[in-house]
């Protein structure tokens, strides 16, 4: 079945040539496979891939669109390679990879990045591990260089600091990500229980904490050695490249790094259960949480899609039964059915945070999903079930080629493990082949009355409302503490250049701003748009002035409500009926509230673009509000509140909005609101905000679409009927005076420590002290390589990562420094913030820090207008904040002209630490002396 998106994409994303031939002569060393050349009517992405002698796979796929590069490397090696009780390293190793190598010092990688203008990270699953970069486009044999070193000549640099120094940050990771927020061991429990101890899904990506602190400097070596050769890599590079240019780079860079072991890919090893396999933890949580998972088939595998979209039809939004009989009918808070896929083996998920309101029993919830899974086989599957499932899997398709980094991940991705770069137009007709047959096939083989695990989370000390007694129990496991048995290479790259020397950049791109249009409708509200070709896709973003500013203080959480409430019922359709007309669509209206603002935000297919415009004017003008809406909406964000209460995160925000801001504003208040405030709140309420702030006087609207300004003009004409004067917000309150104190709110045994430290500062502006000040803040704390985050993270292991910046809105602004930090080190990371403070105001930038900083921020533009998001940002600032069309370039003189001087005055006058005042939130017993011990006086808060 032909995609009804190929045509419209094909012109975006199909590049001329000749199947199979190779455009030039090639480099020693270097073999043409093939060059991606599908049918002009396909949707595919455009590759020419190559192999060295060594074993890299090379896929080249240019896209001139925009002035940058993607480079990716992908190793065929994740923590499913790792031997048993050895775990983590995988993942341990990816921080490895930026500690520097033969000819890259340490913290140079980022740094050199950094200062390229362009942003890098990596990441590690059960099956890959991948480093990338995006850059612009004169940056990219520097690139490769880095990725070429690292890859040929990393042992020399991994010492045994660099490894301590590394497994400290990947403990904070943990203590971040996993053990430090609600139900973050639920993944490694259920993994734990699904597979069996040997099978290489069993234990998590991030490693048992014991493994990692068993591992070795050996250990790690070895590792490397037998993994990470050019043979089981994949570098793919996307964007504005010479073809010739960047395979002689390639070639000059990768050609003559040795090769690796041979790998071979891992049996598939789906699990297999004989009987429900049911555990159990408590947690620091406010609701329980239910999760159902059972075995299928693994990537690729002739069912997948089938299993995706039933996934999709049992839970996958507010249309489908899981929607309705545990949420619609309030029994869970949230749920939702997935078929996550991985190499080796998949799953169908099922779970439901359950809503108390109802009764928190698990064992009324798995009642509930084993219900709506026999509703399912007795209704079947409808022809709208499948309509709507395949569009949401092509929109997902199409809105992921929006970008380089997305081409160039879906390309490495299918190369690691399938050995076909391109699957686009393949997989689009894998699903859209799919019968209702297939899903009921699937469905009774995986799914129906098959053994799960099936997972209860509880809050501490309510061990009642598990689902049952548990009857599996982890195994004990002998770890294989055998050595790899790998010999360190001794093979040499014979080179005829000089590895030690930096490659020089090329000539800075030159950055093309998006052609800007815009329009006033009668009623005064202004639009900004911009034309983007590359996909046949439209998106809307209508900014309301008010937000939370329009609202008196007991009012809190108001504005959270009354937009949840716009993405229920309309005046002629229910919540679910609305979904449904969406989904069939691939269309999405979302409403969200923030301090300052309300946004009305869409995405759609731009042939259903007219289609969508007529669910927008329902959800603008006509809505519902019902009280059955209203009840359940409240109880939820009721119930969000309880439970936010559990994340130290969410604390810290709290409690620094009241110290800032004070509880006599609006700001001082969290957006969610309080139980009291959302308590008292009413549907009249909610109507009353809405006439507030639904107002065309408030109103203003942002378009990036492949359609025409006439087009989007006469599809958007339709708010020109919009009536309504601009809501006047009452004035600020008195704000409170700063105390140079520290304030202390008790979180009992928690994991890490929420550190906030700050002070007021100015207002959002784009060329004036508010922009200087984030030029000045950026080697402090504004980049991965500033100083505190070197500090704090790379030097001391107290953190993960450590930032600081100003943020500016219209009427007020801050300078935040932030951080989660071990526990242990609390009263030892403030002091280092202080330190690192002090000295940037005393003796302000250094100047190797002023050169770092306007090569890294002058150069970034290149990166700033890729997508069709990243457009309706840059719009919708400029009409925003009124800003002239060429603020960017005005940015660029300013940060070419800044001095030295300049910067340390603003550092001097912004720094001031008698100005500012310290949050911690973390465990009083084992915090308060150390803290008291500063020299700072302790106050203690409660919320």
């Amino acid at each position: 079945m032909r995609s009804f998106l190929a045509v419209a994409v094909a012109s975006a994303l199909f590049l001329g040539g000749c199947a199979n031939q190779p455009q030039a002569e090639l480099p020693r060393g270097v073999s043409f496979i093939e060059n991606n050349q599908a049918a002009s009517d396909s949707i595919h992405i455009p590759y020419q891939k190559y192999q060295l002698d060594n074993g890299l796979t090379v896929l080249l796929s240019p896209d001139s669109s925009d002035p940058l590069v993607h480079v990716d490397v992908t190793y065929h090696v994740g923590s499913a390679r790792e031997q048993l009780g050895k775990s983590g390293f995988a993942h341990f190793f990816e921080h490895m990879m930026f500690q520097g190598s033969t000819n890259v010092a340490d913290e140079q990688h980022f740094k050199l990045v950094t200062e390229s203008g362009g942003t890098l990270n990596g990441t590690t699953n059960t099956d890959r591990t991948n480093y990338y970069q995006t850059v612009p486009n004169n940056q990219l044999e520097k690139m490769l260089w880095l990725e070429a070193d690292r890859m040929g000549f990393l042992l020399p640099a991994v010492t045994e600091q660099a490894f301590e120094t590394q497994r400290s940050t990947v403990k904070n990771e943990r203590g971040q990500r996993v053990d430090n927020r609600p139900y973050g061991r639920l993944w490694e429990r259920v993994g734990q229980a699904m597979y069996p101890a040997d099978h290489p899904y069993s234990w998590p990506v991030i490693g048992w904490m014991d493994d990692l602190d068993r591992g070795t400097v050996a250990d790690l070596r070895q590792f490397f050695q037998r993994w990470y050769g050019p043979n089981n890599a994949t570098l793919t590079i996307g964007g504005d490249i010479d073809v010739a240019q960047t395979l002689a780079w390639v070639n000059q860079y990768f050609g003559t790094i040795p090769r690796g072991p041979e790998v071979v890919d891992a049996p598939k090893q789906p699990a297999s259960l004989d009987a429900d396999r049911y555990i159990s933890m408590e947690d620091k949580v406010h609701l329980p949480l239910l999760y159902v998972s059972m075995p299928t088939v693994y990537a690729r595998h002739d069912d997948e899609a089938a299993l995706d979209l039933l996934a999709q039809i049992l839970g996958g939004g507010k249309t489908s039964i899981f929607y309705k009989n545990l949420v619609e009918n309030g029994y869970a808070v949230q749920a939702q059915v997935s078929h996550p896929c991985r190499e080796l083996a998949c799953e169908m998920s099922l779970f439901a945070v359950a809503n108390p309101a109802k009764g928190a029993n698990l064992a009324q919830l798995e009642q509930i999903i084993r219900d709506s899974v026999a509703e399912f086989e007795q209704r079947g599957v409808t022809a709208e079930d499948l309509q709507k499932a395949k569009v949401a899997n092509e929109t997902e398709t199409l809105f992921g080629l929006q970008s380089v980094r997305g081409k160039v991940s879906s390309l490495a991705y299918n190369q690691t493990f399938f050995g076909q770069p391109d699957l686009t137009a393949e997989d689009l007709a894998r699903y859209n082949k799919v019968t209702a047959a297939d899903v009921l096939r699937v469905f009774n083989q995986y799914v129906k009355d098959k053994p799960a695990v099936i997972m209860s989370i509880v809050p501490e000390g309510q061990t009642e409302l598990i689902a049952a007694a548990d009857n599996w129990v982890a195994p004990a496991v002998t770890p294989d503490l055998t050595s790899l048995g790998m010999a360190e290479s001794t093979a040499v790259a014979a080179d005829d250049f000089d590895r030690s020397k930096v490659p020089a950049a090329g000539a800075n791109p030159v950055i093309e701003l998006p052609s800007l249009w815009r329009h006033t409708l009668a009623n005064g509200i202004k639009m900004i748009g911009t034309q983007s070709t590359e996909t046949p896709t439209t998106e809307i973003l209508i900014a309301l002035d008010g937000g939370n500013r329009l609202l008196a203080p007991e009012q809190a959480g108001l504005a959270s409500l009354t937009a949840a409430m716009l993405g229920e019922s309309t005046s002629t359709l229910s919540t679910s009926e609305f979904a449904q007309e969406l989904e069939k669509l691939g269309s999405t209206i979302a409403v969200t509230s923030s301090g300052y603002r309300t946004y009305v935000s869409v995405s759609s297919l731009s042939r259903n673009l007219d289609a969508t415009m007529a669910l927008l004017q329902q959800r603008l003008w006509h809505n519902g509000f019902t009280e059955a809406d209203f009840a359940r909406v409240k109880q939820q964000q009721l119930q969000g509140i309880k439970q936010s209460v559990n994340r130290p995160q969410w604390l810290a925000d709290v409690a620094w909005s009241k110290l800032l801001y004070g509880q006599d504003n609006p700001q001082g208040w969290p957006a969610q609101g309080t139980l009291q405030s959302v308590q008292a709140l009413t549907l009249a309420d909610v109507k009353g905000y809405y006439q507030e702030q639904f107002k065309a006087g408030n109103a203003s609207v942002v378009t990036v679409s492949d359609l025409s300004q006439s087009q989007l003009q006469q599809a958007l004409a339709f708010l020109g009927q919009w009536q309504g004067q601009a809501s006047k917000p009452k004035p600020l309150q008195p704000l409170p005076t700063l105390q140079p104190k520290i304030f202390l709110l008790d979180k009992p045994g928690a994991a890490q420590s929420v550190i906030r430290i700050g002070k007021r500062s100015n207002k959002f502006d784009a060329t004036g002290q508010h922009f200087l000040a984030g030029l000045m803040n950026y080697p402090l704390g504004g980049a991965f390589n500033s100083r505190i985050n070197l500090n704090l993270r790379e030097d001391k292991g107290y953190t993960y990562g450590a930032r600081t910046g100003f943020n500016g809105g219209p009427e007020l602004g801050q300078f935040i420094a932030r951080a989660d930090v071990r526990a242990d080190a609390t009263a030892a990371s403030v002091q280092e913030f202080i330190t690192e403070i002090k000295q940037y105001h005393d003796s302000g930038i250094r100047p190797d820090e002023l050169a770092f900083m306007k090569s890294s921020i002058s150069q970034r533009d290149a990166l700033k207008f890729e997508t069709p998001g990243q457009k309706a940002r840059f719009l919708g600032q400029i009409l925003r904040y009124d800003l002239a069309d060429d603020y960017v370039q005005q940015q660029a003189r300013i940060i070419n002209s800044v001095t030295a001087e300049q910067l340390n005055q603003l550092a001097t006058q912004e720094l001031d630490l008698q100005q500012m005042s310290i949050l911690v939130v973390g465990d009083k017993a084992t915090n308060l002396v150390p803290l008291q011990q500063l020299g700072y006086e302790v106050v203690e808060l409660t919320l």
